[in-house]
C-alpha cells in the first residue's frame, strides 16, 4: 500500500482504503456546519470526494490505528478524529499513527447508518466488503492495535458509554479497555470470545486475526451530535494514544 508525502502538511502521509465509497461530507449539514474548517480539515473533505482516505503519521514505534465512521450517522467520533488529525500534525510523534475519519464517506453523506444496504460493522469478514477492505490494509499495513470509535443512541445497543473488548484470542484487548475505562470513565464490556455475540464486527475481525482492538462509544443520538459527545469521543481516543505511551 503506497502513501503519498503531503508537502502542504508537515509529517502527514496519505493513501485511499478504496475509491468505491466517495461521498460529499459537506452535503450532511449535520456534521458539516460543527467541523473547524481549517487547511487540513479542508484538505480531508476534499479527499473523500475520491473514496475512504487514510493518513499515517510518525515512522517509529508501535501501529496503531484510530477508525471512525463505520456508521456513517455516529458523527461524533467522525468529529473527534478529524479534530485529533489537526492537533497531531505537527508533533514529534513516538508511534506511527494511522487515521481512518470517514470510513464510508458515502454513508456520512447520507447520515445513513448503512454502506449500499450493508452494516459494515457486521461484514467486515466478508471478502471485499468496504469493513472488510480496511481489514486487508490493517494487515498489510501491519498495523498492532485498533482503535474503532462509534457512537450509540439512548434505547440501542449498547445505548450507554462504553468500551468493548475480548479476552480470547488477543487478552491485550481487554488491557486497553480497562486503561480507557480508568481514564475516561467509560463501562467496559468484555466477552470471553471474539465474535461470540455476532460476527463481522471490525474489532472482533481484528481480534481473531490476533491484533488486538477495543470499540468506543459515546452516547449521542444517531445523526446529530449530542452535548458533550464530540469531546468525549475525543477523550477516548486520546485515552487510547496513552496507554501505548503517547
Amino acid at each position: 500500500m503506497d502513501f503519498d508525502i503531503l508537502n502542504d502538511f508537515k509529517n502527514v502521509e496519505m493513501s485511499y482504503v478504496s475509491f468505491l465509497s466517495k461521498g460529499y461530507i459537506a452535503r450532511n449539514r449535520n456534521i458539516f456546519e460543527k467541523i473547524n474548517l481549517t487547511p487540513f480539515s479542508k484538505f480531508i473533505l476534499k479527499s473523500c470526494i475520491y473514496g475512504t482516505p487514510i493518513f499515517k503519521m510518525g515512522s517509529s514505534g508501535k501501529k496503531l490505528l484510530i477508525l471512525s465512521g463505520v456508521h456513517g450517522n455516529e458523527l461524533p467520533p467522525q468529529l473527534a478524529n478529524l479534530k485529533l488529525l489537526n492537533q497531531l500534525m505537527n508533533m514529534d510523534l513516538n508511534n506511527t499513527i494511522y487515521f481512518i475519519p470517514f470510513a464510508s464517506p458515502k454513508s456520512t453523506m447520507n447520515n445513513e447508518r448503512p454502506f449500499n444496504n450493508v452494516d459494515l460493522n457486521r461484514a467486515a469478514h466478508i471478502q471485499n466488503s468496504l469493513s472488510n477492505r480496511i481489514i486487508q490494509c490493517i494487515e498489510e499495513l501491519g498495523i498492532d492495535f485498533v482503535g474503532d470509535f462509534h457512537s450509540t443512541a439512548y434505547n440501542s445497543n449498547p445505548g450507554f458509554e462504553s468500551v468493548f473488548s475480548s479476552k480470547n484470542p488477543t487478552p491485550e484487548s481487554v488491557l486497553i479497555a480497562q486503561y480507557i475505562s480508568k481514564t475516561v470513565g467509560s463501562e467496559i464490556i468484555d466477552y470471553d470470545m471474539a465474535g461470540s455475540l455476532y460476527k463481522g464486527a471490525v474489532e472482533d475481525t481484528c481480534n481473531l486475526r490476533g491484533i488486538p482492538a477495543v470499540t468506543c462509544e459515546v452516547l449521542s443520538p444517531f445523526a446529530s451530535v449530542g452535548k458533550g459527545s464530540f469531546e468525549k469521543s475525543l477523550e477516548q481516543m486520546k485515552s487510547f494514544l496513552e496507554y501505548f505511551g503517547f
